[in-house]
């Protein structure tokens, strides 16, 4: 089963879901807000991408965190932040029974639904 974690109004979330609907493959949604995030698949997640793959530097949140706490950005600190605030985290995560992908393109769908057809 596929996973999708992310946050329901997120504009790339909704492409995301709209691509895997029109294209039938079946998913699951989680929402960060609304189903909070769990700590040790947030470590996984680490884990196996690194904290600069999944934090988004470009959200509000990354923007409105203490120079230092940037600064001072490890996998700990990244675990520590992403669960007290998991709208940092880049949308969608996608887990798949095999791996875990980040973020939105048309392209890496394709693949992946050339992989899952």
């Amino acid at each position: 089963m596929i996973i999708m974690y992310g946050i329901k109004n997120c504009d790339t979330i909704k492409k995301a879901r709209k691509f895997l609907e029109q294209h039938n493959i079946d998913y699951e949604f989680h929402d960060f807000r609304e189903d909070g995030v769990n700590p040790v698949q947030l470590r996984a997640w680490i884990n196996e991408l690194g904290w600069e793959k999944l934090i988004n530097k470009r959200s509000t949140t990354w923007r409105n965190l203490p120079d230092e706490t940037k600064a001072n950005m490890d996998d700990t600190l990244a675990l520590v932040v992403a669960e007290e605030q998991p709208t940092i985290i880049k949308r969608p995560v996608l887990e798949l029974p095999d791996r875990v992908m980040v973020g939105f393109s048309e392209k890496s769908y394709q693949t992946l639904l050339g992989k899952n057809q």
